[in-house]
C-alpha cells in the first residue's frame, strides 16, 4: 500500500533529531556559527554532518573506541618498556659474565691453552687508534672498581704490547697492527 505524501509540517517529527551536546557552550558556538554564515542552526549541523559523509569514512572510529584503543595501547607500552628493561638488565648481567669468563685465562698464570682476546678490546684500539688510560674502561662499559676484570683487561694489553700490536704512551695506548 503506497503511503500518502505527507508535507514537511506532517513528517518533521520523523525527520527530527535531537542532538544535546556536551556544554551551552559548545551549543552557543554552533548556534554563533551557523549565525555568522546565516543559516539555521539545522541547515549548519546537516551540512558538517554531509561534509563528513562526503569524505572517504570507512576507517570511522568512535571517540569512546579511540580512547579505549589509546589506553590499551598505552598499557601494552607500559608492559613492553618493563619488559625492555628487564632484558636490558639481563643483557647487561650476560655481557659482564661473558666478560669475566673471556678475561679469566688471563688472571690465571698457569693457564694452559689458547687465550682469546677481548674482540670488543680490539676492536676499540683499531678503530679510535688511540685511547687514553682514563676512557678505555668507560668504552667497554667496564666499572673501574671491578679489579678482577679491570686486571684481566690489563694483562691483555700487556700481551698485545709484547706482540708489538700496541704501543704505551703516557696518556693512553697507541694501536699499532
Amino acid at each position: 500500500m503506497p503511503k500518502p505524501n505527507l508535507g514537511k509540517t506532517q513528517t518533521i517529527k520523523k525527520r527530527a533529531i535531537y542532538v544535546y551536546l556536551p556544554s551551552e557552550e559548545m551549543a552557543e558556538k554552533w548556534k554563533r556559527t551557523a549565525k555568522e554564515n546565516h543559516i539555521s542552526v539545522s541547515k549548519f549541523v546537516i551540512e558538517c554532518v554531509q561534509e563528513f559523509f562526503a569524505k572517504d569514512r570507512s576507517d570511522f572510529v568512535s571517540r569512546r573506541e579511540l580512547v579505549e584503543k589509546v589506553k590499551k595501547l598505552e598499557e601494552e607500552i607500559k608492559e613492553l618498556r618493563k619488559e625492555n628493561r628487564l632484558l636490558k638488565s639481563l643483557v647487561d648481567k650476560l655481557d659482564e659474565e661473558l666478560r669475566r669468563y673471556r678475561v679469566k685465562p688471563f688472571l690465571d698464570d698457569d693457564f694452559v691453552g689458547v687465550r682469546e682476546y677481548s674482540r670488543e678490546l680490539v676492536e676499540i684500539f683499531k678503530m679510535k687508534g688511540f685511547v687514553e688510560y682514563d676512557e678505555l674502561y668507560s668504552l667497554l662499559n667496564v666499572d673501574p672498581r671491578d679489579t678482577e676484570l679491570v686486571k684481566g683487561y690489563v694483562k691483555q694489553i700487556e700481551a698485545l704490547k709484547q706482540y708489538g700490536l700496541i704501543e704505551v704512551t703516557p696518556r693512553g695506548w697507541r694501536w699499532k697492527g
